[in-house]
């Protein structure tokens, strides 16, 4: 279970950490030393970050579903090994595991340890035999896999569809009632038409998959020969196909989430602004959230100076007597009228006058006079 949900956990916080580190190298190589590379949120900066996020996203995607299926292929399934094709009748099934079971049977082995492993090889093989020889169980491990086997009170080709409707069709639909209600509550808004898509399209294909007696024509017909033919891919069944469509569609929906703020158009510089001419909503949120910040900052600093005051209250009182006195004076002397005023008095007694004041050069050219 860790495995299967190891490469969903990371899509939390790998494709950023990713990117930084791509950025950083693709600076390193690019960007000559000594000159100046793009700051943290600058233009050219956030271009750059949106593009090698992309690709990183992209990319983990692919990732994601190659992880998929390898974990399929190194199961294995009972055609494999049996060593026939899926479509093996009665016959060749009995002939090939004859075979096998003159090789693989614990009388047959020697060394003890050989033995125990040969005897566990050997019950995979009678159970292989078994399963594909019965129509029942053969239709139910096509379409479900070896979990299958496991279901109780499952007799009848029509038990296993009850029993698989009962096990995948709560799945269904809370994942439907969530998507509803992050629609309705204005989550995931980017790519909603292509997740709700996707769903429908994976419901159609697993119930067209279990219900049918016969294997999908596109698998049978169209994916499997270009496995065989261009690759080293063993043919892949029903149950796996439908486990790799899942976990494919989960993983195109947290790509979407997170493609969708790198794809969506930006707001031009009018659509900051509401109908009313005012500012965003948005926009007002953050800037109170970051007043709110600012503010607490503020506060714990001011509590930090104030700390070697704690408890000596004539200290206290002594500092806010000379913060007025600076508050007042600083103020004062700052004023417009004020810096004028001591201009004019300071050149009547001595040339110049303090910078900034008024009738400077008329005063001092009245002294030399």
């Amino acid at each position: 279970m860790s495995a299967t949900l190891l490469p969903f956990i990371g899509w939390t916080f790998l494709p950023n950490l990713v990117t930084g580190w791509i950025q950083s190298i693709y600076y390193g190589f690019s960007i000559r030393a000594g000159d100046p590379k793009p700051q943290p949120g600058s233009p050219r900066y956030v271009k750059h970050r949106q593009r090698i996020l992309f690709i990183v996203i992209v990319a983990y995607l692919l990732y994601t579903i190659y992880e998929v299926d390898d974990q399929l292929r190194r199961q294995g399934t009972f055609y494999e090994s049996l060593g026939v094709a899926h479509d093996a009748g009665d016959r060749a099934i009995k002939s090939r595991f004859r075979r096998l079971a003159a090789k693989h049977h614990p009388d047959k082995v020697t060394a003890s340890g050989d033995r125990a492993a040969s005897g566990g090889h050997f019950v995979h093989l009678k159970l292989a035999q078994d399963t594909l020889l019965n129509p029942t169980q053969r239709f139910a491990y096509d379409r479900f896999g070896p979990d299958a086997l496991n279901w109780r009170h499952c007799s009848s080709i029509g038990d296993y569809l009850f029993q698989a409707l009962g096990k995948f069709g709560p799945t269904y639909l809370g994942a439907g009632i969530m998507m509803a209600i992050l629609g309705v509550t204005g989550h995931l808004q980017w790519g909603r038409f292509w997740r709700y898509l996707f769903s429908v399209l994976l419901l159609l294909l697993e119930f067209y998959t279990i219900t049918r007696p016969y294997w999908p024509p596109f698998l049978d017909n169209a994916i499997n020969p270009v496995l065989i033919r261009l690759t080293s891919h063993p043919p892949l069944l029903p149950f796996q196909l439908l486990a790799l469509a899942r976990k494919t569609t989960l993983s195109i929906f947290i790509a979407l989430s997170q493609l969708g703020p790198l794809l969506q158009p930006k707001p031009s510089g009018s659509a900051t602004f509401s109908s009313t001419g005012g500012i965003n909503p948005q926009q007002l949120n953050r800037i109170e959230q970051i007043t709110q910040a600012n503010e607490l900052e503020a506060s714990r600093l001011l509590g930090l100076d104030m700390a070697p005051f704690i408890g000596d209250g004539h200290g206290i009182e002594d500092l806010k007597a000379k913060l007025k006195e600076w508050l007042v004076q600083n103020t004062i002397r700052n004023d417009p009228e004020v810096r004028d005023a001591m201009g004019q008095v300071m050149g009547r007694r001595r040339l110049g006058a303090p910078a900034g004041a008024r009738n400077t050069r008329q005063t001092t050219e009245v002294g030399r006079a």
